[in-house]
């Protein structure tokens, strides 16, 4: 119980409420304050006041302190965490700030309580939910022995599942482990800033544990989980910055799965880039190209949004807008082991297919591929695994699916790209070539071990060179359309028009929608 001697009239408790209120807004208190701030680093407030319309903040907890140990009640002002709900770009949204000032923002239990109350509002109420992570961990000793745990732990059983009824997103923005790093994992996007760390455990745990000192950006930095792990979608140099991906990243999302995604005013000029995309595509089949350069022809004007741009390099996934409508892009990039997808490119396909189906973002595939990279690393990786999960990930999506092939589409990556009935509609441009493989390989699989001389040989390659070509598709009625490169925004336009015409009225059925988040 608290020791606080409550006064006897109401004016005098009112005083006293504005004292208490006060003091909690002080955080860990100034000295703490002032040394983030001369580091450049903004506090839990501070945040809120950076992502949230001004003066639309409704805190939550504010006077929530720690119960276990009555020493620390006047030590833990809102129990270490700044919970409530406010406004981003006038919509609703439900947030969580880690104060690391107060014993790290390690969890407890007044704190817990805090975070659900938000979680289960933003859920039932239908807005996104936002956490701001930068914490210790699990408060200690609070919940060391049996009594702790029990206490402590496991007492909310949906603490970590994601249905995806609603948004949820993560910033990095410091030291992140335990709760704040298994929110992160559970997003639909994580940004970092430089310099933060992303773990289970801090750096001197896990020197303990092993023996051997661990640097801090070695365990969790930006490098580690923008370009090996995947975990981080945008990596920032600042808070701000972070801050601002945000608000970028939610203007393209619905509040909740049951609506479509905000309409955006069409920037003029947005017509005009797709004259250029044959200037960028090259003659040779055998040169690379940017995709982005492609995207960038064809969506509105400065949309594209690009999701993991370090991890999977041989796909491009990102958000962008089409005749002002929200649309998911998914490109092979043959700047990256010409276009083939490995295992990181299907892992980072498959999680944002998750992310549109779940929230009625329709897909375009822009499809440039040789197959999947094969050889033993990726044996070692699962790789069948993730092709199929990619696979099944695809063919569970009940949003709107284009397909447009601009090159090349061997093998089962064919289907994962959306051929065949893969998609809603399959577009060809003229400089498609579609077949199990590639002509040169497919002749040296043919002609293997039988002495075949270089004459034989050439006449082979040419006739499977021959029987790849757009045309096939086209006469089979495996692509519905063959377009000009430069029509292919126009094509977009008005296939999607058509797509939408569905009696959800664009809800994807959320097949995906329990999806693991990592796998």
């Amino acid at each position: 119980m608290s020791d606080v001697k409550v006064p006897e009239t109401l004016d005098e408790r009112l005083v006293q409420l504005r004292e208490l209120e006060e003091n909690a807004r002080q955080m860990g208190g100034k000295d703490k304050i002032a040394r983030r701030t001369a580091a450049g680093i903004m506090n839990a407030r501070s945040r809120i006041d950076g992502l949230l319309d001004p003066g639309t903040f409704s805190e939550n907890g504010l006077l929530g302190v720690s119960t276990v140990f009555d020493e620390d009640r006047e030590r833990t002002p809102a129990d270490g965490k700044v919970t409530g709900f406010g406004l981003v770009n006038d919509r609703m949204v439900g947030v969580v700030s880690n104060d690391f000032t107060v014993k790290g923002a390690s969890s407890s239990t007044t704190n817990m309580k805090k975070i659900g109350h938000v979680k289960r509002t933003a859920t039932d109420r239908g807005f996104p939910l936002i956490f701001l992570g930068e914490s210790s961990g699990a408060r200690m000793p609070d919940n060391m022995g049996s009594e702790g745990m029990g206490t402590m732990l496991g007492n909310d059983p949906h603490q970590y599942v994601r249905g995806r009824e609603t948004p949820w997103v993560s910033a990095v923005l410091g030291q992140c482990f335990g709760s704040s790093a298994w929110y992160s994992c559970l997003a639909d996007f994580t940004v970092m800033r430089k310099g933060a760390v992303l773990a289970v455990a801090s750096p001197a745990l896990a020197s303990l544990a092993i023996g051997q000192k661990v640097e801090p950006e070695n365990l969790g930095g930006w490098k580690l989980h923008s370009e090996e792990t995947g975990l981080v979608d945008r990596v920032v140099d600042t808070d701000e910055e972070a801050l601002a991906e945000i608000r970028k990243f939610l203007s393209y999302m619905p509040s909740h799965n049951g609506e479509t995604p905000p309409v955006a005013e069409v920037p003029a000029g947005s017509d005009d880039a797709a004259a250029n995309i044959p200037q960028i595509m090259p003659d040779s089949r055998k040169r690379g190209y940017d995709v982005r350069k492609i995207i960038n022809c064809i969506v509105d004007q400065e949309s594209f949004f690009e999701f993991k741009p370090r991890f999977g390099r041989t796909a491009v996934t990102g958000l962008a807008r089409l005749d002002g409508g929200v649309v998911g892009v998914i490109a092979n990039n043959p700047m990256a082991k010409a276009g083939a997808l490995d295992v990181a490119g299907c892992e980072k396909v498959t999680r944002f297919l998750v992310m549109c189906d779940s929230f009625n973002i329709p897909i375009v595939m822009l499809v440039d591929t040789p197959g999947f990279v094969i050889g033993i690393e990726g044996e070692k990786k699962k790789a069948p695994g993730k092709i199929m999960n990619f696979m099944t990930a695809l063919q569970m999506c009940t949003v709107p699916k284009l397909s447009v092939i601009m090159r090349k589409s061997y093998g089962q990556a064919y289907l994962n790209m959306g051929g065949g009935r893969n998609s809603d509609s399959v577009a060809v441009w003229p400089t498609a070539e579609v077949s199990f493989m590639d002509p040169q390989y497919a002749t040296d699989v043919v002609t293997w071990g039988k002495g075949a001389s270089d004459t034989e040989k050439q006449a082979i390659r040419e006739d499977m060179e021959r029987n790849s070509t757009y045309l096939g598709l086209a006469q089979i009625f495996a692509a519905q359309s063959v377009i000009a490169p430069q029509d292919t925004r126009k094509y977009l336009i008005e296939e999607l028009k058509i797509q939408h015409l569905r009696r959800s009225g664009g809800i994807s059925q959320h097949k995906l929608a329990n999806w693991p988040t990592t796998f």
